[in-house]
């Protein structure tokens, strides 16, 4: 079987060329003959599921469960409050509100609305989408407010009170731009942001890191740290470290380098570290980073994912002695560091799961010592908050049959408190969560997660949705899905989370090695297991679909146009498509460090051999697909999908297209929204994967 299929894939990938873009006037975002298109394509999708009783059960189920007051609160913490952002069917655009943090973990907070922005919205005739808010450095009085219109990467900032609850009159503002921004003080904001002709990137982020006063022009701020065209993105921010602050500025000359620099009166002083390190933590004057590769400090090698801390004076001054908090192992690996008021707190991956440990510093020793703290092991623990202000944190647990969780942890005493748990959404009894591993083209051993009925082996085979991300160091973890449980799981069918290579599951090298010209194997990982769940007897190709967003479009969208023999169903998300012409596109320009650069021959050699749209070939039956974006996706470029459609459609290939007009990457940007996409993704997959007339189409 695999012979055929390899033999079937190479056929399909012999290389493509055009000497045009094809249909290139999709690019556009808005014109008469654009939005004529995506309305005809809109249309053909909502005749075909829009009145069938799967895609009513999903919308319905999905608009209960995320407007539910049921649903699990996770908030902020801050001062004695805690802050949340809360919709539900009152108020689909939502409110900010906070809580006393006591009542709140008594379970019997009182909230009290800071922001109404369905009000703001209907008042300011706006399409306003939260996008959060920067408190004050060691205050509850001042922050600022992101807003985006329609969810949009772009954002407006805006100052406002706590106190008072209104926006503060003649305070900072910007308009819409994509922009960083950080505190300095009270007076004083870091920012970098498009602000017209020479400070930006081409990937469209800000190259300059500002010091904005306080009633002054933002045009006027002091620049503290210029950097080129070709950047990623320039930053500033500052890192409070106790009673004392630190400022810093990074210069991203690619999506994972970066030359970061420590600002003082004397300017920005660059900080002697390997460019692709990453900086993690500043605790009691030291610097807390990972190695992204291998690397020589203070005499030693170190692996990469290695996790160390050097003093930061020291280090800057050229004298610095480097300590190993956390050595990563072929299946451990560093997740994320956060920072109490007397510790650290280390989040780790060993075999997918998740650990935590304390990690403490002795300053008149200048020793560390990492303590393993209790915490449910079977599945993912993810921290939700953190304060400087004592040793209390949230953290919320999961894992695929098991409800979202809340508690609070006292760092200090490893004391866990269970705050609240989710409802359970469906009935999962009679499932089963396993983690079993594939062989990929390379030999190596792809670990996955499959949730199906306990008595699947004497059912036969199963309607099966496999998911893939694979890219950028980003881990895909057990995660519960009421919806999914609820459309999916308990009706018999199975589920599958594949941890292929260019995730970081397990530290860096799970997904450098997967970088630019090696992007293949990350494809060859996806479909290994697609034929792993086939060969076991779980599944056929027939009832086999595949789901992925973004990067996880991408990799969808390849397996889709490799292996067309392999799938039946295909829901590709806010994708990358055009691998020949994403860097030209919006953000674009900032993943070239990922997949490569077109412009250069040699990379678009490599690049083209996998690029969904000009791989795309006649006489070849490729599996009906669903794709779906986003006209207010900023990040990835609505083209990528609506080119996509439209060459299969010039191949006489039947296809499905669905374009919301807000969302931005996210592809939806309310609850009404998120249910209209549910439900046409689950009457989709029913559409294909299931032998019956349940919806009306078979």
């Amino acid at each position: 079987m695999k012979q055929k299929a390899l033999a079937l894939a190479s056929l399909i990938l012999m290389p493509a060329t055009f000497a045009e873009i094809p249909f290139e006037w999709l690019e556009t975002l808005n014109s008469p003959k654009v939005d004529a298109w995506v309305e005809a394509r809109n249309l053909e999708t909502f005749d075909r599921f829009l009145q069938t009783d799967i895609f009513n059960e999903a919308q319905a189920a999905t608009l209960a469960i995320l407007d539910s007051d049921e649903r699990l609160v996770v908030p902020s913490l801050r001062g004695d409050h805690v802050y949340h952002f809360h919709r539900n069917e009152a108020h689909p655009r939502g409110i900010w509100r906070r809580a006393l943090a006591e009542a709140f973990f008594d379970n019997d907070p009182e909230w009290k609305t800071l922001l109404d922005l369905d009000a703001l919205a209907t008042e300011e005739d706006e399409n306003w989408v939260w996008n959060g808010a920067l408190f004050e450095p060691r205050s509850e009085e001042r922050v600022i407010i992101r807003l985006s219109r329609g969810g949009a990467d772009a954002v407006v900032l805006r100052e406002f009170d706590l106190a008072t609850g209104a926006f503060v009159k003649n305070g900072f503002f910007l308009p819409e731009t994509k922009v960083f921004a950080s505190w300095r003080d009270r007076d004083h904001l870091f920012v970098s942001a498009d602000l017209g002709a020479g400070t930006a990137t081409r990937s469209g982020y800000g190259r300059q890191a500002r010091l904005w006063q306080r009633g002054t022009p933002i045009e006027a701020a002091d620049i503290l740290l210029d950097g080129e065209e070709a950047d990623v993105s320039v930053s500033a921010f500052r890192w409070e470290d106790g009673d004392r602050d630190r400022f810093f500025a990074t210069r991203a000359t690619t999506f994972f380098t970066r030359r970061n620099y420590q600002i003082t009166e004397e300017g920005a002083q660059p900080v002697p570290l390997p460019d692709d390190v990453i900086l993690q933590a500043l605790f009691r004057e030291q610097l807390v980073f990972t190695l992204r590769t291998e690397a020589e400090l203070g005499g030693h090698i170190h692996p990469s994912g290695t996790l160390l801390a050097t003093d930061l004076d020291a280090l800057m001054a050229g004298e610095a002695d480097f300590h190993v908090l956390f050595e990563p192992t072929e299946r451990a690996s560093v997740a994320r560091v956060d920072r109490v008021r007397d510790y650290l707190v280390l989040s780790t991956l060993e075999n997918v799961r998740s650990r935590l440990y304390r990690i403490e510093f002795f300053t008149t020793s200048k020793a560390w010592q990492r303590t393993p703290l209790r915490a449910e092991e079977t599945g993912s623990l993810a921290i939700a908050s953190t304060s400087q202000e004592s040793n209390r944190l949230l953290y919320r647990y999961t894992d695929f049959i098991t409800p979202n969780s809340l508690y609070l942890l006292d760092v200090e005493t490893d004391e866990h408190r269970l705050i609240r748990t989710e409802p359970t959404w469906f009935d999962a009894s009679g499932l089963i969560v396993e983690q079993w591993r594939a062989t990929s083209t390379d030999g190596t051993e792809i670990p996955y997660f499959i949730v199906l009925p306990k008595d699947w082996e004497t059912r036969g085979s199963l309607p099966t949705l496999l998911y893939g991300y694979g890219g950028f160091g980003v881990s895909q973890r057990p995660f519960y899905s009421g919806l999914r449980g609820k459309m999916w799981l308990q009706r018999g069918h199975a589920f599958v989370l594949a941890n292929i290579r260019g995730g970081g599951e397990f530290g860096p090298d799970w997904h450098q090695s997967v970088r630019r010209e090696n992007r293949q194997q990350s494809f060859d990982d996806f479909i290994a297991v697609a034929e792993d769940l086939i060969e076991r007897g779980v599944t056929t190709s027939r009832q086999l679909g595949i789901q992925g967003g973004s990067q996880g479009g991408l990799l969808v969208g390849v397996a889709m146009v490799q292996r067309p023999d392999l799938f039946n169903a295909v829901v590709s998300m806010v994708p990358l498509l055009d691998m020949l012409r994403f860097h030209r596109l919006l953000a674009g320009a900032s993943w070239i460090a990922e997949y490569g650069d077109p412009d250069d021959p040699a990379d678009r050699e490599f690049i083209a051999a996998y690029s969904p749209l000009q791989n795309l070939r006649p006489g070849v039956g490729y599996p009906e697909a669903l794709f779906t974006t986003s006209t207010r996706d900023d990040r990835v470029h609505p083209a990528h999908a609506r080119r996509m459609v439209a060459r299969l459609m010039e191949l006489e290939q039947p296809v499905l297209y669905y374009e919301n007009t807000e969302g931005g990457h996210g592809g939806a940007a309310n609850h009404p929204q998120i249910a209209k996409l549910q439900g046409l993704i689950y009457a989709y997959l029913f559409d294909r994967l299931l032998p019956t007339a349940a919806n009306g189409h078979l």
